[in-house]
């Protein structure tokens, strides 16, 4: 008899109900405050692209926590309204494998001292999201168990589903390859919506405005207009690997506090690249 009691209310449960038929009232991060859902936002899963150089404010080279805190809490108050929110960082700040090719370093040696940059910088952004209650989770394409954790597509996404912030580390793992490319190739493979590309101007000009006063920006480009016309927005790689697989770039300012929020939120912002 206490068997098939048992049986009974493990069956109702799986289904939603209990031993007298009545339905369970299953607690859920939203009711619970954890995160509530962004009404009307075109995005549920988004990769976002931060620079090494967004990361060391003024200071010129190293990790501006300050900056980083305030990068965390946008990233907070975004992922706190149900979006789910992959991360590419950077090493620029720390080193730049390509500038150090150019003055007699081996490229591949390089590169690889690159990716460990951004390993650094992945920690350090954990860090402070951890500290204001954000799950998060670092994966590297090169493996360092104590560090962090292998990148494997799967659980990847399965962070992700559960509500979990996943930076992704050491770029593709492979030399050559920039961290562009890298945002490119993960944002494809955990099916990010958009790409959101965060710099420290609100768009992409047709020069750089800072020292040509005549320079033009863009509201919307084609992969094609940015190819040709060789503007810098992401590496030509990574254009490509946008364009043959269809996903939309948004280029926006990072220094405008709540931009990240406006851009999930549907508001016009920035540069838009896409196939037109």
């Amino acid at each position: 008899m206490w068997f098939r009691a048992l049986s009974n209310f493990v069956v109702r449960s799986r289904h939603g109900f209990d031993t007298r038929g009545l339905k369970i009232e299953t607690p859920s991060l939203c009711r619970s405050g954890a995160y509530s859902p962004m009404t009307q936002s075109p995005y549920k899963r988004i990769l976002l692209k931060l620079s090494g150089e967004a990361l060391m404010g003024s200071q010129g080279h190293g990790i501006d926590l300050t900056v980083i805190d305030k990068i965390a809490s946008e990233i907070k108050e975004v992922a706190g309204n149900g979006i789910e929110i992959a991360i590419v960082i950077g090493g620029g700040n720390i080193f730049r494998g390509l500038s150090a090719a150019a003055k007699g370093m081996e490229r591949a040696s390089a590169d690889y001292m690159g990716m460990l940059a951004t390993v650094l910088n992945a920690l350090a952004l954990q860090n402070i999201l951890e500290n204001k209650g954000v799950a998060t989770r670092v994966q590297s394409a090169i493996e360092m168990r104590e560090l962090a954790e292998t990148y494997i597509r799967r659980r990847a996404v399965r962070h992700l589903e559960k509500k979990r912030v996943v930076i992704f580390a050491a770029g593709t793992g492979n030399p050559y390859f920039t961290t562009d490319t890298a945002a490119a190739l993960r944002a494809m493979e955990i099916g990010a919506e958009v790409i959101m590309k965060a710099t420290k101007v609100d768009g992409v000009y047709s020069a750089d405005p800072v020292k040509d006063p005549s320079a033009v920006k863009y509201d919307r480009l084609s992969y094609l207009d940015v190819l040709q016309k060789n503007l810098k927005v992401m590496d030509a790689t990574a254009i490509s690997l946008c364009m043959d697989n269809n996903l939309p770039i948004i280029v926006f300012n990072l220094n405008v506090p709540g931009n990240i929020k406006k851009i999930v939120a549907g508001e016009p912002l920035g540069t838009l690249v896409t196939g037109r």
